[in-house]
């Protein structure tokens, strides 16, 4: 094994570890021999994703197809990075690349499927699932994913509530661009991976100050523009979650792994979709997530019953769930 193949393989278990500052400084030690690598661009794609760095993560990986057009791994992760983003178009035609490519890309599949799910294509959703089922019969979150895409199939809603959900969502995602603010507030907003209105509803001023170039200038323009519309900052966070804005905390959970609370939700393996959802209502750790209901959760745009069941399902292997209506985090019984 070379080097830098060595150097590499510690790279890799460095992130798979969390250990991501140990990762981005042995990458940088290593640039000038590695960006030309397919392995090397990948693995400094991830670790910007790790971060939330989505802007650069897209870089680095649409850099390591640069290497090698048509790489079946480069391609998903482009094609993920694309989804979290929120360009469906471009993650579906990447997507359907991994798949026609063998071997078979499992994670592809499945996520062809929420994405066609997400758009109400149930029987496609259904097709891709059912080739994930041939390959791997006993494959779980496959499973879970094709029994509530066909029970939408047959679901019925209430319009009016709907119409008044998406409502406030499309409200919630008025792009930052579509506002009166300098260019510096901007550019801050966006290396903050703050895009939209609700973005901005669910930071609170501490968050935006901590950003090194955010100073007291931005802020107050901020807060002027949010006042004009009867918003401030933080107000997603306060009315969605109450006295549990801050999550559940390790002091108050005194039987719970508090390793466990602080890890972030990225260490679950959840869905693009999932993701995205909890992404929007700010969740970063376990600990918040559940700090939340069930109910609180569905009221997410886009966040349905499998997106829900899948989450449960996660907790459970750890031990612990949502938080229920009487505040207490349940543990599941032993033995």
């Amino acid at each position: 094994m070379s080097s830098i193949d060595h150097e590499l393989k510690e790279i890799t278990q460095r992130l798979e570890a969390g250990r991501i500052e140990e990762a981005e400084t042995r990458l940088q030690n290593t640039q000038s021999e590695g960006s030309q690598r397919v392995d090397w661009c990948l693995l400094k794609g991830q670790c910007m994703l790790r971060q939330g760095r989505l802007p650069e993560a897209q870089e680095w990986i649409e850099r390591a197809l640069e290497v090698e057009p048509h790489q079946q791994e480069a391609t998903f992760r482009l094609a993920f990075v694309c989804d979290l983003m929120g360009d469906d178009d471009r993650a579906l035609s990447l997507y359907r690349e991994c798949v026609d490519t063998p071997p078979v890309h499992v994670h592809a599949l499945i996520n062809l499927a929420v994405l066609h799910e997400d758009r109400g294509e149930y029987d496609q959703a259904e097709e891709y699932l059912q080739k994930v089922i041939e390959q791997y019969p006993n494959h779980a979150r496959a499973q879970l994913f094709l029994e509530d895409v066909r029970s939408s199939l047959n679901m019925h809603y209430d319009e009016d509530q709907e119409r008044l959900r998406e409502k406030s969502s499309a409200v919630l995602d008025t792009p930052i661009t579509d506002f009166e603010l300098s260019v510096r507030s901007r550019n801050c907003l966006k290396k903050m991976n703050i895009f939209t209105l609700g973005d901005l509803l669910r930071s609170t001023e501490a968050d935006l100050l901590a950003y090194k170039n955010f100073g007291e200038t931005s802020l107050n323009e901020i807060k002027a523009m949010l006042r004009q519309k009867g918003l401030r900052l933080g107000q997603i966070a306060e009315e969605g979650q109450g006295n549990l804005a801050g999550g559940i905390s390790a002091e108050s959970q005194p039987h719970v792994d508090p390793a466990l609370l602080n890890k972030s939700v990225s260490e679950m393996e959840l869905s693009v979709r999932s993701r995205k959802c909890l992404q929007r209502l700010g969740v970063a750790t376990i600990g918040e997530l559940v700090a939340h209901t069930e109910a609180e959760l569905l009221s997410i745009k886009n966040f349905g019953q499998t997106s829900l069941n899948e989450i449960k399902l996660r907790l459970a292997d750890s031990g612990i769930s949502l938080r229920k209506l009487d505040n207490r985090l349940l543990r599941k019984p032993e033995g």
